[in-house]
């Protein structure tokens, strides 16, 4: 670690695997392999024996690693999911297919646990969900650094459950641009009729729900399904049961090459999750592409969507409403088109990296600078 402490530079701080994996991964591997002036390309994996004293600025991503920061210099951190006020991670009561609408509290999470679906039900499970999410929070409240939240949904659940609005900013996510050329869609990738399905195949990202939905959708629609998980073999089933085995393709896990490939040949992507996402990196995959989007109208997607405009959003579980968005896209390649060109075009200008670091760097200046004049003072 002397190394590290040796310059004084901006560094990341997560203990994911940032050669990949999921969003919070890609996210930081983003920022960490960008190359910007000031900022390691590397990511500091523990705080515990650091002097921290030595950095510009420390950058948190894991809420595992608030309880290491001391304060030294001035640090940030990102909220990227529900973890520091929901103790099963989630905020989705399984047992109702319902968002869950209250404040962490010990009573109502231990109900949600025990009766509403959202986690274990054994009471040394349910007492480590609860610490590992009011422990963390706890030192959030009582540390003076900043936190970034990816969503304004976000943002709004952890000033619900204590931090003030002030330390709170919105900065929505980035994603790379795609690694090879890529073009609007056309005719003739239209007529293929295929809609595209990437993410974990687990009961609230609502594949089920997107099955059903394809029972209803013209015959000639063809779905794509990027991704594993634990419920797949549950799904495939189902897919037998349904009649829709020759409509469906299951790819597995794809690495980017064949996931491009599948981005190509869609003339949609679905983001059919039924639990609150706390913000929506698929649809700017999606838009990246030139392909216009179909999401639920919850948590934070809706921030990433223009309804009618980049896609269309879509109450979840309603199969009915899911299966029209589907039929209105893939029986009108004009509109596909149109939608998947202004999301390039808001992709452009809102979410992509460049953009994102130069956001960063504001509030980056503005993190140095508070700390150094509240030190000032002390």
């Amino acid at each position: 670690m002397s190394l590290l402490v040796d310059t004084k530079m901006i560094y990341h701080c997560s203990q994911a695997d940032i050669r990949g994996g999921g969003g919070v991964e890609t996210y930081v591997e983003s920022l960490v392999n960008a190359k910007i002036p000031g900022v390691s390309d590397r990511a500091i994996t523990s705080l515990a024996n650091v002097e921290q004293k030595y950095f510009k600025l420390l950058h948190l991503h894991d809420v595992d690693m608030l309880g290491e920061l001391r304060e030294e210099c001035p640090a940030i951190f990102t909220l990227h999911n529900h973890s520091s006020y929901c103790p099963s991670g989630t905020k989705y009561l399984t047992n109702w297919g319902k968002v869950c609408d209250r404040t962490m509290n010990p009573w109502g999470c231990t109900w949600g646990h025990l009766v509403d679906g959202c986690g274990s039900r054994r009471p040394q499970n349910i007492w480590q969900d609860w610490r590992n999410a009011n422990h963390p929070l706890e030192i959030l409240k009582n540390l003076k650094i900043p936190v970034i939240a990816n969503s304004n949904y976000v943002r709004q659940q952890i000033v619900s459950n204590g931090l003030s609005p002030k330390r709170v900013v919105t900065l929505r996510c980035a994603v790379q641009h795609p690694q090879t050329d890529n073009a609007p869609l056309n005719q003739k990738i239209h007529q293929k009729q295929r809609i595209l399905f990437a993410g974990r195949i687990v009961p609230y990202k609502g594949v089920e729900w997107l099955m059903k939905a394809l029972a209803l959708c013209d015959q000639s629609i063809h779905l794509d399904i990027a991704g594993d998980g634990w419920n797949q073999p549950k799904m495939k089933k189902l897919a037998d049961q349904m009649g829709l085995s020759d409509r469906i393709t299951w790819h597995g896990w794809c690495n980017g090459e064949k996931l491009e490939s599948l981005y190509q040949q869609c003339f949609a992507v679905v983001f059919p999750s039924v639990w609150p996402e706390p913000a929506g990196l698929i649809t700017l995959e999606a838009y990246s592409h030139y392909r216009p989007i179909i999401a639920s109208a919850v948590g934070g997607i809706p921030e990433y969507v223009r309804h009618g405009e980049t896609g269309i959003l879509v109450p979840p579980h309603d199969i009915k409403k899911l299966a029209a968005a589907i039929n209105e896209l893939g029986n009108n390649f004009s509109q596909s088109k149109l939608m998947g060109e202004q999301g390039q075009v808001w992709f452009q200008e809102e979410f992509t990296i460049d953009v994102h670091i130069q956001r960063l760097k504001i509030i980056y200046e503005k993190t140095i600078a508070e700390f150094h004049a509240r030190n000032l003072h002390n």
